[in-house]
């Protein structure tokens, strides 16, 4: 198989994947090394738009028109980001990603594609087998949310319930919204 066969191949099996696709098991899969699927990723990723890159693996974005997004600023201690995190995904919420606004990098992101408590756990799993923080450590634990959900009233919930649990931040008047 030559190395354009197999990057089409991955992009098919992308395509027809709802979950992520971990490096490991394409790699697994076509005999070659993590190191070399990664490559192939940056390649494919070049040329083809939506595709993002988690924790758990590799995933292509599906078409969202009938949705809708809303950024949150949050602030909130490490140890709650799980349940930050799972408040957002009971209330119908897709973590699309997470964002600070460091004062000498300016804004960091990173994509996350966590929708429910099973995402979460995933996630917080990676995160303690690593000798990693999250990334709002930076910040004071200051921090954005990319979210999306089926309607704006479920986002008006979400912005409620972040509220009430004291984790939604004021933003200033020098920030905008994205």
């Amino acid at each position: 198989m030559t190395t354009a066969e197999r990057r089409a191949e991955i992009l098919d099996i992308l395509k027809s994947s709802d979950s992520p696709v971990p490096a490991r098991e394409l790699a697994a899969r076509f005999g070659v090394s993590r190191q070399v699927i990664v490559q192939d990723m940056a390649v494919i990723r070049a040329s083809t738009s939506g595709i993002l890159s988690t924790a758990r693996g590799y995933i292509l974005q599906q078409d969202s028109t009938d949705s809708c997004c809303r950024e949150f600023k949050v602030r909130h201690r490490e140890e709650d980001t799980e349940k930050e995190l799972n408040l957002i995904a009971d209330c119908g919420g897709h973590v699309k990603n997470i964002s600070i606004s460091h004062r000498v990098y300016g804004r960091i992101s990173a994509d996350m594609d966590i929708r429910s408590r099973q995402d979460v756990a995933e996630f917080m799993e990676a995160l303690s087998g690593s000798s990693s923080s999250v990334l709002s450590s930076a910040t004071s634990g200051y921090h954005y949310h990319l979210v999306e959900a089926s309607s704006p009233e479920r986002l008006d919930n979400i912005e409620k319930k972040l509220r009430e649990s004291g984790f939604l931040a004021p933003r200033l008047p020098w920030e905008q919204e994205t």
